[in-house]
């Protein structure tokens, strides 16, 4: 799967970001496929109090002309079409967030709510959001208090040497689509289900975290069908991504297979607790990511309604 190499790129969607220091966690970070679980383990193994890498209350800050492509010029002048977002992987995050943000804003008036757009701060290193410290280690999240998604684009080589995820291009938005899905959630007043109850297979937080995936589901049935892009050459409406493959929706699975709490858990200690999950087990994130991509539609992935979030999608 790939871009269409004539849709328009906006860099006004992505900003920089300043680095930052520590001190107090300022708010729940909901941790995308995988923050909170890269986290986690980073505590686990190091003995680390988690708010103390979650630290800090410094609002980020930054605009797009600043942003750089992966080979050091500005997004605004480098990240203009879909062809630079298939050779360059900090235009892809940019043209993914595009991609999502059209895809909600068009979508979500039909269940009769207005989307609100939001910006993703793409970083390298370390840099500060309202709820915390963000870094490629913690992974990628989104913020409700400043209402940003975060990214560092060197995460996707964690993603794929640590954890084992495909390296295909579905794989990578699969993780931004994701976060979106956050902002949906926030967007519905479903999100703070997540905090109230925050452990467990069955918990809030596995159920924010699955819905996420089935959103991002939900994007990827749309995003090569829906035309809410434009074609820089004819300005006429065309899609973000063209027609998806199975070895594209292969490569997604891939992803949210790598960051379930069960493959995790395996991975860092060699045993299983889902008294401790707070983003669902490896099949269950494919299974609500495919619930999504196969029916494209929202209320399908209403994983409060299921008996079972697990094992049941319905």
């Amino acid at each position: 799967m790939s871009f269409n190499d004539n849709v328009r790129l906006d860099a006004s969607q992505v900003q920089s970001a300043g680095g930052g220091g520590g001190g107090a966690p300022g708010g729940m970070v909901v941790g995308g496929g995988i923050g909170g679980i890269v986290l986690l383990i980073v505590c686990l193994v190091f003995g680390i109090n988690p708010g103390s890498i979650t630290g800090g209350t410094t609002s980020s800050s930054g605009t797009q002309d600043q942003v750089q492509s992966s080979t050091g010029g500005s997004l605004k002048a480098e990240c203009t079409s879909g062809a630079d977002a298939n050779k360059d992987v900090n235009c892809l995050v940019l043209g993914t967030v595009n991609s999502v943000q059209a895809f909600w804003a068009s979508e979500l008036p039909k269940y009769g709510k207005q989307y609100t757009p939001v910006s993703t701060v793409l970083y390298s290193g370390q840099t500060q959001s309202q709820c915390g410290t963000a870094s490629n280690q913690v992974g990628p999240f989104y913020c409700p208090l400043d209402k940003k998604v975060y990214i560092d684009a060197s995460f996707y080589q964690i993603l794929q040497q640590q954890f084992g995820s495909s390296s295909g291009q579905l794989a990578q938005e699969y993780v931004i689509a994701h976060e979106y899905g956050h902002h949906i959630q926030d967007i519905l007043g479903l999100l703070d289900r997540a905090e109230q109850d925050p452990q467990g297979a069955d918990s809030g937080s596995v159920r924010i975290e699955l819905m996420a995936d089935c959103l991002g589901g939900v994007w990827a049935h749309h995003a090569a069908t829906d035309p809410v892009g434009t074609d820089r050459t004819t300005g006429k409406a065309t899609t973000f991504l063209k027609p998806l493959t199975q070895q594209d929706i292969n490569d997604a699975l891939s992803a949210a297979k790598s960051v379930g709490d069960d493959s995790i858990q395996k991975m860092s200690s060699g045993q299983v607790n889902p008294e401790s999950w707070t983003h669902g087990s490896s099949a269950a994130r494919q299974m609500w990511f495919t619930q999504g991509y196969q029916t494209g539609d929202l209320n399908r992935c209403d994983t409060f309604a299921a008996s079972d979030p697990e094992r049941s999608t319905s």
